[in-house]
């Protein structure tokens, strides 16, 4: 668990992420990240009592990245007002193979939610329920048969970037529910949350925090291609 520490002091903890990690206990019954973080500080800190853990974000159980945790109530409730005040931003990676045009834009869109098939689309903007959705990509660097992406999020929606991105013809690798012709061989979808910049909201200083690409032969070449 240590290897996965991006940061932490005594009031914010944030870890990579793994595809196939879920962040906060779901219908699944499976242990969340969450549950394991507090699991290692009991351990690691020798803890005699519980742990206190906050979730103010979530992210997708097959993308992989920076997630954010608090430790104390008050980093939470500092932390959930930057979100909802959208000021935290977000930084994600995209792999996608078939190139957008043009290579850069602002996306935006009117998403509906199909909880049964959890699952967001486009929608008109007059249908109830309908949220706006904004993002927008950049084309960083082509490889023989994929694309990476860069994409700043300024809405927080369900499945926003997978299902922009599809949107426009350009679902993500390995993300069969929006469009893409075949899986990653691990389960995951080529969708990175590569970084997250904010006000750290106790000691009031700007936070960077950003996270290596998974271990993959492809995000690998392309983490070299962006470092080079």
């Amino acid at each position: 668990m240590s290897e996965n520490l991006l940061y932490e002091d005594n009031h914010i903890l944030a870890v990579n992420k793994r595809a196939g990690e879920i962040v906060q206990g779901d219908k699944t019954g499976d242990t969340p990240l969450s549950e394991l973080l507090k699991q290692f500080i009991k351990a690691r800190d020798g803890k005699p009592g519980n742990v206190f853990l906050g979730v103010p974000h979530r992210l997708d159980r097959p993308v992989s990245g920076v997630a954010l945790f608090a430790k104390t109530s008050k980093a939470l409730e500092r932390l959930n007002e930057l979100f909802r005040n959208n000021d935290i931003h977000k930084t994600y990676w995209a792999v996608v193979k078939q190139r957008p045009t043009p290579d850069s834009a602002m996306l935006t869109h009117y998403l509906g939610r199909n909880e049964k098939l959890n699952k967001s689309f486009v929608t008109d903007e007059t249908r109830s329920g309908a949220k706006e959705a904004r993002l927008q990509y950049t084309l960083l660097c082509s490889s023989g048969q994929y694309h990476l992406l860069e994409v700043l999020l300024f809405t927080g929606r369900h499945h926003q970037i997978r299902c922009q991105l599809a949107a426009i013809g350009c679902p993500i690798k390995g993300d069969l529910k929006y469009g893409a012709p075949r899986s990653n061989a691990d389960g995951s979808v080529s969708l990175h949350a590569r970084a997250v910049e904010f006000v750290h909201p106790v000691k009031k200083e700007k936070l960077a925090i950003v996270a290596p690409t998974p271990p993959d032969t492809l995000w690998q070449w392309f983490e070299n291609q962006m470092t080079q």
